[in-house]
This record gives C-alpha cells, sequence and structure tokens, in this order.
C-alpha cells in the first residue's frame, strides 16, 4: 500500500510579502515554492546570483502567476546585510514573513566572515540577527512572523561565551550547535523584548530534522572539494524514505510555524517522527539550552556587541 504523502495545508498569503534566506536550493527553494504558491509575494535574497536565478525559473514554471523578486544577499558580510536592509527599506514595504533559513555547517578548518567573525557563527546565527535589525521597521508594519531555522545539533551543547569566535580553539560541530544555539536563543529572545516592546512580531523556531541538502555536500566556497560521508548516506535513506525526510518534507516545520497562527510565539516545530529526524511536523518541547531566559538575553547583548564592533557602529541595532 502507498505510503500517506507528508504535507501540511498552507493558507492563502495573497497580499502577504515574505523573505526567505537560502531559498536558491534545498529546503530554501521548497519553502519559497510553498509559499509562492500561496499567493505570497517573494522575496529571495542570494549569495549567488545565477543560483538564484535558476531558483526563480523552477519557481515560476511551477508557478505561473508566482510574484518573485531577487536580491543579493551574502549573509557572512555584514555590509551585504546592511545594503539589503537599505534597498527593502528603500521600498517602504511591510514584511509579513521572515524565515532566517541560510546556513552552512561544519568546514575542515577554521574560517571568518568579511568581518573577521567564526563562520559558522557569522553566517548562520549574526547574519540574522543584523538582518532582523535592519528589517525590523518592516517587520513590526507587517505585525510579522520571523521563523528562526536552527537544528535537531541545538539540542546539546552551549555556546562558548568565553570565545564565541573560536579563536584559542576550533571544533566544527561544536561551532556549528553554537551558531544554532544562539540563533535559537535570539529568537526566543525576540519574542520576549515583542511582548514587552508591544512590537507585533511572532518569533518562532524551527528545525528540518535530516535530509538530504547541501550543508554536507561539496561545497568549494567553505573548503569543502567533495561530499561528505555523511550526506551521502542521508541521500541513500532518503531515497528509501527510511528515517529521515526529503527536501519537500524537512520543509514542512518552518513552513508551518512561519503560517499557522497556531503556533504561538517563542513556539518549536519540527518533524514528529522517531528521533524527529522525519515525518509530519509537530510542535516540540523547546530544547534544554534554549529554555534559559538569562542565557537568551545574555545571547541577545553579545550579538549586539560584536556586530557593532564589527561594524564600528554603523549596522542598524536592535531596540532594548
Amino acid at each position: 500500500m502507498p505510503r500517506t504523502p507528508i504535507d501540511i495545508t498552507v493558507p492563502d498569503l495573497t497580499g502577504r510579502r515574505a523573505v526567505v534566506t537560502g531559498g536558491s536550493d534545498g529546503i530554501g527553494l521548497a519553502l519559497a515554492t510553498r509559499l509562492a504558491g500561496a499567493g505570497a509575494e517573494l522575496v529571495l535574497p542570494v549569495r549567488n546570483v545565477r543560483k538564484g536565478q535558476a531558483a526563480v525559473a523552477r519557481i515560476v514554471d511551477r508557478h505561473p502567476a508566482a510574484d518573485v523578486s531577487l536580491q543579493e544577499l551574502d549573509l557572512s558580510s555584514l555590509g551585504s546585510v546592511a545594503a539589503l536592509g537599505a534597498t527593502l527599506r528603500a521600498e517602504d514595504r511591510p514584511v509579513h514573513l521572515l524565515i532566517n533559513n541560510a546556513g552552512v555547517m561544519t568546514p575542515p578548518d577554521r574560517q571568518t566572515t568579511a568581518d573577521g567573525i567564526e563562520i559558522q557563527f557569522g553566517t548562520n546565527h549574526l547574519g540574522h540577527v543584523a538582518l532582523v535589525a535592519e528589517l525590523l521597521p518592516l517587520l513590526r508594519a507587517g505585525r510579522a512572523r520571523v521563523t528562526s531555522q536552527i537544528s535537531l545539533a541545538a539540542a546539546r551543547g552551549t555556546v562558548n561565551w568565553a570565545d564565541p569566535n573560536w579563536e584559542r580553539s576550533y571544533d566544527g560541530m561544536r561551532a556549528y550547535r553554537q551558531s544554532k544555539i544562539a540563533l535559537g536563543l535570539f529568537a526566543v529572545e525576540l519574542q520576549r523584548r515583542s511582548e514587552a516592546g508591544g512590537w507585533g512580531i511572532t518569533s518562532t523556531l524551527s528545525h528540518p530534522g535530516v535530509a538530504p541538502t547541501s550543508l554536507l555536500s561539496a561545497r568549494p566556497e567553505v573548503g569543502r572539494a567533495r561530499d561528505t560521508l555523511q550526506v551521502r548516506l542521508i541521500r541513500a535513506l532518503s531515497s528509501r524514505r527510511i528515517l529521515v525526510g526529503t527536501p519537500a518534507t524537512a520543509a514542512l516545520p518552518a513552513l508551518m510555524a512561519a503560517t499557522d497562527p497556531r503556533v504561538a510565539g517563542g513556539r518549536l516545530v519540527g518533524p514528529g517522527g522517531p528521533g524527529h529526524l522525519g515525518g509530519r511536523p509537530a510542535e516540540q518541547s523547546q530544547y534544554r539550552p534554549l529554555r534559559s531566559t538569562e542565557d537568551a538575553a545574555r545571547a541577545w547583548q553579545l550579538s549586539e556587541q560584536l556586530i557593532a564592533a564589527a561594524t564600528a557602529g554603523r549596522a542598524a541595532t536592535l531596540p532594548g
């Protein structure tokens, strides 16, 4: 007997403006395609314009009436984040959905961003924090839902508070965990501050489980010349629908967290199957490293300090 496809119902998003990072392939492209298909006006900020153009073509091929615009964004450059923020603020149009989805994972050696930040912390976390800061007036105007894509890796570990830039030692997986824990803590604190300040923003969290994406594939830009053994195994399991998901099903938790009003601010959505590796999306208990309100406030403050130091105070700042 054929298995029932895993899917969710997405509400009509006509008249809603959505911004998705990392939308040129994998889970991000699946998210962007579903949002455009639901009628959202989609803004697709990408690092690789050629890949972005191909992604737009795929979206329009599937949904000929889709309204998609391409923008340039390199989350590993705070200057690039500021440029996108300035462009969208100049358009002066509310943003109703923001999905912080893009990321890098475990480069073979320690690398830094254009601003001298360890690349995983700088891209996965600080780049998205800066993007929220840049778009904050538009997010408040749209009473936006902001969904931050974390990871199963964030279920354990901590922020390396004494050396968040991993200058004294480097462990790629621990640094990746840190980047996703920090982003999760920021999302929790964004919800708290929105409620306290009446910003009207709903901040949710999601994780995709495990699926074959480009995170562990060959990525010359992060020093990985060939696919990892892990991604080859994940592809084999995914093709046989064993335990893990596909890019389409792995996109569903973020899609649910971003569009389902029943998902309250501060809540986490992930796959509901064994080990939360795949399966139908559902709300889950908040990961232990994300439960401390003190750590959430500390992550917010540390992020502001690092961004200000990297940009000599020129970057947009989040209200306290």
